[in-house]
């Protein structure tokens, strides 16, 4: 039988990838890759761009779908097995991936092309490519002596193997955790979270309601169980999981010990001016002033919420009411946010049904940007997972894609888009996204919490700026675009999420069809901007520990370095953290991949800048205005990093980032004045 991750077809054949094809499949791309490299760097005279810049596009091209395939199968229905294989290839993809831009005789002919004058008579994409691609080179060692790039290998593929187990170690403590308690522990936890715990405990054949440590299930728990002890013990396992299966903390210290002196090998002073250099905020210390100076202008209201909290607790429990612990915060918010605005979260659920709230952001794609979505019958790789085509106006396919949307024990924790093929124009693209939202019952269908119902938008909106683009040059197509802008797409699709026309569109209760009645779209709406200041300083605060852990001077020893980043978090937080629990320990961000949100962690709020303004131009020229809607799309989501990425904004706003519509949306232009 032949090797699907060989001889990849399309549709990809999900139903027939085996852990057993993964070694030998990728060990023979990474040698195919590898002798595409040699033959390059021996390129004879003349060069062109073809057999240069256009055939390093291609040569790593099968590797990287992939290895891709890979990553994400390990990521959403990993087995013994799979593991097993992934940890086996990963040290040689890593070190391939490292070799590239070590490569002497590939430096060498492209830097010959690079510097000709031929390269005038090309694409703006391909002499921006060539441009980058030098850059990249140079920035990942290409001009270091041999003994230096022989350290960077080194250092790249321990970085590789330690953050993979600092993903499998944080999936690994969230499955070893289970609590079953009986139904007076659940008092005040709604219906819908009830019922799967109780079909949880079930299908374990067991008694009671099984607990675990999957996002659907604590938020239930942290925020509407009224006995304060199992609050207590949910939170303290949700905030162990790093430290109950192998030591995160001791791989943090490494890995943050090998990111510093990767960035010092390569010149610069710290991982964050590393990452940041080629990104919007072009240094560590352009981001931790922007982190600051946001952290300045929300401090007086995240003081005042924080403040009115404490008392709102002391009126229901009176003056000797014990002091909030981190276990508190949710439940009294949620008291708090239901008394000022008679709003109900878990009396939304009904009208949030995911099917409907994927329909609706369809359909707010349709009318935007001039797509059609349509069902697709592709294989999947577990039977909950749905596929789509999506075709432009014309007809044209630009590529299928997957939802993955719920829970499982094989699957980590999150959500996020991944751009499994970038098509070059006019072939289409793949993807998916996941998430984590309450599953299915077996009375009821997937009920989401408003908050969920942002992220299917947010996701969506990534995955649109990957099938959008319209970039013929892969490096630069998608959503290969500076880290701090490829939250711009992602994030403007949620402010749709708040606006009355778009819910009248989905926001249908799922048994009788009838809309969301108009006093809790009001409530809602009016509860926008519910401790907007607590929220941004929770942000703001992982910012700040991000930027503080790869640019100071951070203690070694594990025990010490939690501390350091525990007291940081504290002074960004209604209460500090007890002794024990660890946020960094199972903080996949920064963690479970070489670089991830390494140094740039920032990125979201300052991607929230740019979200809010040009959202601005949609609240001007109506909500599903098709002319903004297509200029949106032909100046951000299609053009990738064809252009850099300001240049682009300027071109859909026709001015610079204004920073007032952040604050104006969550009602603290007031408190930065």
């Amino acid at each position: 039988m032949s090797n699907p991750l060989l001889h990849l077809e399309r549709p990809l054949p999900f139903d027939q990838f085996r852990a057993e094809h993964v070694e030998p499949a990728i060990l023979s791309l990474v040698e195919d890759a590898a002798r595409e490299l040699d033959a390059i760097a021996s390129t004879s005279e003349p060069l062109t761009y073809d057999s240069t810049f256009g055939r390093l596009e291609t040569a790593t091209e099968r590797l990287g779908i992939a290895m891709g395939i890979v990553e994400h199968l390990e990521a959403v229905q990993t087995t013994p097995d799979l593991r097993q294989a992934y940890g086996a290839v990963l040290p040689h993809v890593s070190e391939f991936w490292s070799s590239i831009s070590l490569h002497s005789g590939l430096y060498k002919t492209l830097k010959a092309f690079g510097e000709s004058d031929k390269v005038a008579s090309l694409s703006a994409t391909q002499r921006r490519l060539i441009k980058k691609t030098l850059d990249d080179f140079h920035r990942n060692g290409a001009d270091l002596p041999e003994e230096g790039k022989n350290r960077l290998r080194a250092i790249d593929s321990e970085l590789s193997q330690l953050t993979t187990r600092y993903a499998q170690n944080t999936l690994d403590g969230t499955n070893a955790f289970e609590l079953y308690v009986d139904e007076n522990r659940l008092a005040g936890v709604p219906e819908t979270a009830r019922v799967l715990a109780r079909e949880a405990a079930e299908a374990k054949g067991k008694p009671g309601y099984r607990l675990t440590l999957q996002a659907p299930c604590i938020i239930a728990v942290l925020t509407f169980a009224e006995d304060r002890s199992l609050r207590e013990e949910i939170w303290r396992a949700f905030n162990r999981r790093g430290l109950a299966a192998g030591d995160n903390l001791k791989l943090i210290s490494e890995i943050l010990r090998l990111r510093k002196e990767k960035a010092n090998l390569l010149g610069f002073a710290n991982f964050a001016d590393f990452v940041t250099q080629d990104r919007m905020a072009e240094s560590g210390a352009q981001a931790k002033k922007f982190v600051e100076d946001l952290t300045e202008r929300t401090q007086a209201a995240f003081a005042r919420e924080t403040e009115e909290l404490r008392a709102f607790q002391r009126e229901l429990e009176g003056p000797n009411a014990p002091p909030l612990e981190p276990w508190d915060v949710g439940y009294y918010a949620e008291k708090q946010r239901r008394a000022l605005y008679n709003l109900d979260e878990e009396a939304l659920r009904p009208y949030f049904s995911a099917e409907k709230v994927v329909a609706g952001a369809f359909s707010l794609a349709e009318d935007l940007f001039g797509v059609k979505i349509e069902p697709a019958d592709l294989p999947v790789w577990h039977p909950s997972v749905k596929s789509y085509r999506m075709r432009d106006e014309d007809g044209t396919e630009l590529g299928v894609f997957y939802t993955d949307l719920y829970p499982r024990e094989s699957k980590r924790d999150g959500a996020w888009m991944h751009g499994l093929i970038a098509g070059t124009p006019p072939a289409p693209h793949v993807a998916l996204f996941c998430a984590n939202s309450q599953p299915p019952s077996k009375d009821a269908p997937s009920l989401l919490s408003f908050r969920d119902v942002e992220t299917i938008f947010h996701e969506f909106g990534h995955l649109l700026h990957h099938l959008l683009s319209r970039v013929d040059v892969r490096s630069l197509a998608c959503t290969n675009v500076a880290q701090d802008f490829v939250e711009l797409p992602s994030q403007i699709m949620e402010n749709w999420c708040s606006e009355k026309q778009v819910l009248d569109r989905f926001a249908h209760h799922y048994q009788t069809g009838e809309p969301i009645p108009v006093e809790l779209v009001r409530a809602l709406l009016a509860a926008r901007n519910f401790r907007a200041a607590s929220a941004q300083m929770r942000q703001l605060g992982f910012a700040a520990v991000d930027l503080a852990l790869h640019m100071d001077d951070v203690p070694s020893d594990p025990e010490a370095l939690n501390e350091f980043a525990e007291d940081l978090l504290s002074r960004y937080s209604v209460t500090r953290s007890p002794q024990g629990a660890s946020m960094i320990a199972s903080f996949g961000h920064l963690f479970s991949h070489p670089v991830g949100y390494a140094g740039g962690y920032y990125s979201y709020k300052w991607a929230e800048v740019l979200d809010a303004d040009a959202f601005t131009a949609f609240k001007k020229n109506g909500l599903f205005d098709r002319a903004t809607g297509r200029r949106f799309r032909d100046t951000i989501l299609a053009r990738g990093d064809s252009q850099p990425p300001l240049d682009l904004f300027v071109e859909f706003m026709g001015r610079a980032p204004d920073l007032s519509a952040m604050l104006e949306r969550q009602g603290l232009s007031a408190s930065a004045a």
